[in-house]
């Protein structure tokens, strides 16, 4: 296993308080400051640990609106210049490549409902874009969330 309960509670720690910083870290775990600094560089290194930046609310920044839109997309079409497009959108936030009827998955933040006509009308520009199929978000009982996971990960 690539982590040990140590890790899961370091992480679980700056998940929850990204601001701790390593002494205060140390000091609730009941080990030394060299050991927290030690694992966290070895966690991002190992790339588990890929950033700690804020989480963003995208309703409170002003965008309330949020959809998943299913693309299809022309055989033969370059996917590396569609992805070029689709991150010049602003309000396009994630995208995977998916199995199934669709092509791509993208996750889309809108200002309103009307918005989300702005925003799709460009999706459907982008060349190689055949279809899109968009599922509006009415709540979100569970939040994008991994901590459970890295809880469940650890072997001792």
């Amino acid at each position: 296993m690539p982590i040990d309960r140590l890790d899961s509670r370091l992480i679980a720690l700056f998940a929850d308080e990204p601001r701790i910083g390593v002494y205060e870290a140390s000091r609730r775990l009941g080990v030394a400051r060299g050991t927290v600094q030690a694992r966290l560089d070895r966690l991002q290194r190992i790339g588990i640990i890929t950033g700690f930046g804020p989480d963003v609310d995208t309703a409170a920044l002003g965008y309330p609106v949020t959809t998943f839109v299913e693309i299809e997309i022309a055989q033969g079409s370059r996917s590396d210049l569609m992805t070029d497009e689709l991150r010049a959108i602003p309000e396009v936030i994630e995208a995977h490549t998916i199995t199934g009827r669709s092509d791509l998955l993208v996750r889309v933040v809108a200002a309103s409902n009307r918005d989300l006509q702005r925003v799709v009308d460009q999706l459907v520009r982008v060349p190689g874009i055949e279809r899109t199929s968009t599922l509006v978000v009415l709540d979100t009982p569970i939040p994008h969330r991994v901590i459970p996971l890295v809880e469940a990960t650890p072997a001792d």
